[in-house]
């Protein structure tokens, strides 16, 4: 018992190390704003560059340990905090770490910045700080609040954004593709209305067939049964006395046996009755004692 369970323990802890291994790799640089002049703000009301993470997978991820660097020969040059419950993301979520060189302001506050006139490399480390999770160079250039991101979150390619999206998702839909190709091709709603008239109507004939068709099924059931129950009766009558005659016979043997015992009015029937012994009637308290006679 003692080895199963030590069995269990390591067996668990063989999943639990494997299953943060790739919750780390699943870790994605997703967008990175260089210059923020009029765009997000910090906790502490300030603005400055920012760069977003996401979680590419379907598991909670924790970044304590991990390192984020500009400089690919310092590759532990910032470690994500141990102990903080916010450096935990969901599947499929955004993270935010701003640029600004003011780490003692918080976990997700680096201690170096983005060069707005140059080019920016950004990397970020797993918590060997030797395994490299991603990657990204940022153009020289950079326009004030325009972002440089995934063109889908966790996969496509690096490029300016359209929308500068801090902690949401770098694609926005402002529109449905379907209902707008609906809505050309059928301005008026006419073919939906007979779409949807033809399914119910389509259900209702379904319906009444079906119903018919168990209604039939269980007619015929009951006819096949009625047949046979007085196929039955019929044979018993034709190879079998009425049921009269059998009642009168159990009458009269009934009758026969009543008559065989010995009340009747003519005759005296004696029975022995077991009395007990008693003082009170014994022979001798029967007997009268006469006086003695004189002579």
């Amino acid at each position: 018992m003692k080895t199963k369970g030590m069995f269990l323990a390591m067996m668990m802890l063989v999943c639990s190390l494997a299953a943060s291994g790739q919750s780390a790799s699943s870790i994605r640089l997703n967008e990175v704003l260089v210059i923020n002049v009029d765009n997000f703000v910090d906790d502490y009301g300030s603005r400055s560059g920012w760069i977003e993470l996401y979680n590419n997978s379907p598991a909670t991820v924790d970044l304590k340990g991990c390192y984020l660097t500009n400089d690919i020969n310092n590759p532990r040059k910032y470690m994500i905090p141990k102990g903080d419950v916010k450096t935990k993301i969901p599947p499929r979520q955004h993270v935010l770490f701003w640029a600004d060189n003011k780490p003692s302001r918080g976990t997700f506050h680096l201690n170096f910045t983005l060069e707005p006139e140059g080019e920016n490399s950004i990397f970020i480390f797993d918590s060997d700080g030797k395994t490299l999770i991603d990657k990204v160079t940022v153009p020289a250039g950079q326009k004030p609040d325009v972002s440089y991101g995934l063109t889908l979150d966790g996969v496509g390619t690096w490029a300016t954004l359209t929308k500068v999206t801090p902690d949401t998702n770098n694609k926005v839909l402002d529109s449905n593709e379907k209902i707008e190709n609906f809505r050309e091709n059928d301005p008026w709603g006419i073919g939906m209305t007979l779409t949807a008239m033809s399914v119910v109507f389509s259900g209702l004939l379904i319906l009444f067939i079906l119903f018919k068709q168990v209604g039939r099924i269980a007619i015929n059931a009951g006819r096949r049964r009625a047949a046979r129950t007085s196929g039955a009766e019929a044979a018993a009558r034709s190879g079998q006395e009425s049921g009269e005659i059998f009642a009168a016979i159990a009458m009269a043997l009934y009758e026969v046996s009543e008559d065989a015992h010995d009340m009747e009015s003519t005759v005296l029937t004696m029975r022995k009755v077991a009395r007990r012994y008693s003082p009170w009637n014994s022979k001798i308290y029967g007997m009268r004692n006469l006086p003695p006679v004189k002579r």
